[in-house]
């Protein structure tokens, strides 16, 4: 195979990502994999037999998953969907992505996510974006310049924008969205928001002209893209994590509205905006709780081993085996994959259990196992 072949490309991306525990660990990457064996499959050319193959043997040595994007620098598994995305594209639309995220209808912002807010009324127009930067969002929440509303990371170019557009156009005062930090690799969050800013969005809702590997909105409306564009000017500072200079552009920025939204307030225009939104359950006691047939387990937290030991037992009192681990995730993920556990329920009161063990051990206070 030609060394140019994207196949071979993509191959290679994927090869250097699954080298690394980051990436093995990293929804991004599972969900990449999922997608690019569905893909190929359905393209099935006679070079990519060898790549499906490597596929199905690299989400075998997937581990438990303890993140879905951490933003880095370079994403391998973005960078390799990129890659098939600009070699297929007839293919690459059919791939789906799960996002769904909860909002809230009584309080502001209305979409929950890892970022501050201040807003205090008109004085603070600007949102900033720290794309993969979460550090600087950290220290400009700190230094919380009057002038600013919002401030958060955006580590992707599908499910972070969705957030920002559900959060801003909610908001008439924010009239910036100030785009800071380094933008991650693959993912290009920052690009794709300066891209919707100039082409917006497609028949399918994919941003036009982005480079990001899935820069489809799923989670707004077209007329929720409609009202960000024309509420919400974005200015790029990217790569910059200067805070002190982000922070004299915010205020300059500020003084830009000027009066003309005082006036625009005073006039009584209003500018709410009626937000698509995910149906919320509220959560209830069971009507009635079945026991698991698999049997129960005893936890039992050894501190100065700094080991969690779980017996497990059945109805008839009979210790049936030992699970020793370290961490509440490796134990309960044994046990899991082992079967000795047949209900959601006691699998989920196991993890909360666990959980509670092994911050016991950490934070040196005495557990007490609770009833399922």
């Amino acid at each position: 195979m030609n060394r140019f072949n994207p196949i071979c490309k993509i191959e290679s991306e994927l090869r250097k990502g699954m080298r690394l525990t980051k990436c093995r660990k990293c929804g991004c990457m599972k969900e990449s994999l999922e997608n690019l064996q569905t893909s190929f499959s359905a393209l099935t050319p006679e070079d990519s037999s060898d790549l499906l193959a490597n596929i199905g043997n690299w989400l075998k040595q997937m581990e438990p998953i303890r993140y879905s994007c951490l933003g880095c620098d370079h994403c391998f598994p973005a960078a390799a969907t990129n890659l098939f995305n600009e070699a297929f594209p007839e293919i690459s639309e059919s791939q789906t992505q799960s996002c769904v995220f909860k909002i809230s209808e009584n309080r502001w912002p209305p979409v929950a996510g890892e970022y501050h807010a201040f807003c205090d009324g008109s004085a603070c127009p600007v949102a900033v974006s720290t794309l993969a930067s979460t550090e600087l969002a950290e220290r400009l929440a700190l230094l919380r310049p009057k002038e600013l509303c919002i401030v958060g990371k955006t580590e992707t170019e599908n499910i972070g924008i969705d957030k920002i557009i559900k959060n801003t156009v909610t908001n008439p005062t924010i009239k910036y969205l100030l785009i800071t930090g380094k933008d991650p690799e693959g993912h290009f969050s920052g690009r794709t928001l300066l891209s919707l800013r100039t082409n917006g969005v497609d028949e399918n809702m994919k941003v036009i002209g982005s480079p990001g590997r899935r820069p489809i909105l799923k989670n707004v409306t077209r007329n929720e893209v409609k009202v960000f564009r024309k509420q919400v000017q974005v200015v790029e500072m990217m790569g910059c994590e200067d805070e002190e200079k982000i922070v004299e552009k915010i205020r300059q920025l500020s003084r830009k509205v000027g009066t003309s939204y005082a006036s625009e307030q005073s006039c009584g225009i209003t500018k709410t905006v009626q937000i698509s939104e995910a149906p919320t359950i509220c959560a209830k006691e069971p009507a009635k709780v079945k026991t698991d047939k698999a049997g129960y387990f005893v936890i039992i937290p050894q501190s100065e081993k700094r080991i969690i030991v779980v017996e497990h037992y059945n109805y008839d009192n009979t210790l049936l085996r030992i699970i020793e681990g370290k961490e509440a995730r490796s134990i309960y993920w044994t046990i899991i994959e082992n079967g000795w556990v047949t209900q959601l329920s006691h699998a989920a009161y196991l993890g909360r259990e666990l959980t509670k063990a092994e911050l016991s051990i950490c934070m040196g206070f005495k557990y007490v196992q609770d009833g399922a």
